[in-house]
């Protein structure tokens, strides 16, 4: 069999699990029938639903346990959309702009309907994260604390698809890069200022203005890399 026929049966075999899935014949959470059984009632050989598995199991639909089984995953947004991350961290310079154009897209509408759900308890959490960082802070501890805000930012949307897509956008690797730039520039100070910005139209209850605030962050974020690359 050729490299392309061979792709071509795990394809299919990828396929035929996927469709167990769509029609809820597998639910998440549910084991797999045994290789043998299974592979029988697919039509396929054992070879090809192995690699069909471990394909799978690289996107996190399929947990492979050890002695114990092949599960469904939970298969929600944020662990299937995790391997999003690991592409992004291997981006090449001119497609990191590409990243941040769909980020100017997604964070301020996610921080506007934030403003409106994040209940009273979350918002003083928000406060609490930007309290946090110390005075001189390290770019570990910007990387870390700039995470945590967006992310519960973005998880304060109320929308987990949303939610994962953006915290899948932009990791600690493409994170650590920009602060480290912009603190030798010096627009360390004018990046915290935008954060509280964003902090007090939330906590005010003004979508409109977090919005704003959001698209002016993360453009300027954007024009910076524009610059640098």
């Amino acid at each position: 069999m050729s490299r392309g026929e061979h792709v071509a049966v795990t394809d299919a075999a990828i396929d035929k699990i996927k469709q167990m899935i769509l029609s809820g014949e597998l639910s998440p959470g549910d084991r797999l029938p045994k290789e043998a059984d299974l592979a029988e009632r697919l039509g396929l050989s054992r070879n090809s639903l192995r690699e069909a598995v471990r394909a799978l199991a690289l996107i996190n639909v399929l947990d492979v346990r050890q002695g114990d089984g092949t599960y469904v995953t939970s298969l929600e947004p944020r662990l299937l959309l995790d391997t999003m991350s690991f592409v992004l961290d291997l981006h090449r310079d001119d497609t990191v702009i590409q990243f941040f154009e769909v980020r100017r897209i997604l964070e301020p509408a996610a921080t506007a309907m934030a403003a409106l759900t994040m209940s009273d308890d979350d918002i003083a959490e928000l406060k609490a994260v930007l309290d946090s960082l110390p005075a001189e802070p390290t770019i570990e501890e910007l990387v870390a604390n700039d995470l945590t805000f967006h992310q519960r930012i973005a998880q304060g949307s109320g929308n987990a698809v949303l939610c994962s897509f953006i915290e899948s956008l932009s990791g600690p690797t493409t994170r650590a890069r920009i602060w480290r730039g912009l603190t030798q520039e010096g627009a360390l100070e004018k990046t915290q200022e935008q954060h509280i910005a964003i902090y007090e139209a939330i906590a005010s209850r003004q979508a409109e203005v977090a919005r704003s605030w959001a698209i002016v962050h993360v453009a300027g974020v954007e024009s910076w890399l524009k610059k640098a690359l």
